[in-house]
C-alpha cells in the first residue's frame, strides 16, 4: 500500500478503491431513503409511486414518532457515555498498569462479544426484572452499553498502544501527578481513537 501512494497511478487507483467501498458501505441507506419515499406501505425498491405521506404521518399532531426518536436520542447518548467511560477505564488499566490475571480480566470484558446476544439478553432480563426496571430507559442504554463497551475497549486499546509512553514517562519525571498526566497527555492524544467509539 505504501508503495501505491508513492505515484500518481497509485493515488488515483487507492482513491478509486476507497470511494468503490465507501459508495457500497452507503448504498443500503441510499436505498432505505429512497424507499421511505414509496407509497406502498411495505417496502419496494424501486418505488411505483412517490408520496410523502409517511413523513407527514412522522410529524402529524398526536404522533407518537418524536417521542420514539427523542427516547432513541437519550438512549444512545447515555449508551455513548457509559461505553466510552467503561472503554477508557479498561483499556487504560490493560495498556497502562500491571494487571494481575489481565488476560483473564481482558477475556472478561470482550465477553460479550463472544456470547451469543440471546443469552446477554436473557441475563440482562433476570437482572432487571427484579428491579422493576425492564423497559426503562436507563435499563435499555445499559443493555446496548454491554454490547457496544467491548468495542470501545478494543478501539480505545489500540489508541492507547499507538501512543508513545515515553511522553508519559517524561511528564512523570517532570513531577506531574498520574491525572494531570492522562489529563494532558494520554487522553489528547487517545481523542481521535475516542471519536471513532
Amino acid at each position: 500500500m505504501m508503495e501505491l501512494r508513492k505515484t500518481i497511478a497509485g493515488r488515483i487507483t487507492l482513491t478509486a478503491i476507497a470511494t468503490v467501498i465507501l459508495l457500497f458501505l452507503a448504498l443500503p441507506i441510499v436505498v432505505i431513503l429512497v424507499t421511505s419515499f414509496s407509497d406502498n406501505a411495505f417496502a419496494a425498491f424501486p418505488p411505483q409511486a412517490w408520496t410523502l405521506n409517511w413523513y407527514k404521518a412522522l410529524f402529524a399532531d398526536g404522533s407518537k414518532w418524536p417521542a420514539a426518536l427523542s427516547l432513541s436520542a437519550f438512549v444512545a447518548c447515555l449508551s455513548t457515555l457509559f461505553s466510552l467511560i467503561i472503554g477508557v477505564t479498561a483499556a487504560t488499566a490493560l495498556t497502562r498498569s500491571e494487571l494481575p490475571l489481565r488476560s483473564a480480566v481482558y477475556a472478561l470484558v470482550l465477553g460479550p462479544l463472544v456470547i451469543p446476544q440471546i443469552v446477554t439478553a436473557l441475563g440482562l432480563f433476570l437482572l432487571f426484572e427484579p428491579a422493576a426496571m425492564l423497559g426503562s430507559p436507563i435499563a435499555i442504554a445499559l443493555g446496548h452499553t454491554v454490547l457496544a463497551s467491548p468495542i470501545a475497549v478494543l478501539i480505545l486499546i489500540a489508541t492507547l498502544r499507538g501512543i508513545d509512553e515515553r511522553l508519559e514517562d517524561a511528564a512523570a519525571s517532570m513531577g506531574a501527578g498520574r491525572m494531570t498526566i492522562a489529563r494532558k497527555i494520554t487522553f489528547p492524544l487517545a481523542a481521535p481513537g475516542g471519536e471513532s467509539v
